[in-house]
């Protein structure tokens, strides 16, 4: 517990007594204006939360046998959204068509390794979806 002495002290500047660390065999205490150390920690978070950038994910769908100018539209809505600063998520819906499972299961793969060259370097490969998912995706960041 902390001296009457401090307490007086603290009293008579017209400031607190606040204890900062109580885990010790003496307890630290800090004399402070409390009200004024709680309003500029209000206005940091504040500041803090204004200069922050929020990162979107924005996504794309496309189909496995789309076609090359097909693929540059939505290429060019995805290198908007990259250089907006967002990551992309780029869908490709494998379900329904026996034509599709017909075709070859590379296609897929193939698919996101052209996509992947047509970035380059605007972006980076974030993550893969799982094998056994329905629908396969990819996410790609901004490269910084």
């Amino acid at each position: 517990m902390p001296t009457s002495d401090a307490l007086q002290m603290a009293y008579d500047d017209g400031l607190d007594l606040v204890e900062i660390s109580s885990n010790g065999a003496v307890p630290i205490v800090k004399i402070m204006d409390f009200g004024k150390y709680k309003y500029e920690q209000k206005k940091r978070a504040a500041e803090a939360r204004k200069n922050q950038k929020v990162v979107g994910v924005k996504e794309v769908w496309v189909k496995p046998f789309i076609e090359d100018n097909d693929l540059n539209i939505k290429m060019k809505k995805v290198f908007e959204f990259l250089d907006e600063g967002n990551k992309v998520k780029v869908a490709v819906m494998t379900r329904g068509s026996k034509k599709v499972l017909a075709r070859g299961k590379d296609a897929v793969p193939e698919l996101f390794a052209r996509i992947m060259e047509i970035v380059g370097d605007r972006g980076t490969l974030e993550s893969k979806s799982k094998p056994d998912e329905r629908t396969k995706s990819i996410l790609i960041a901004p490269t910084k």
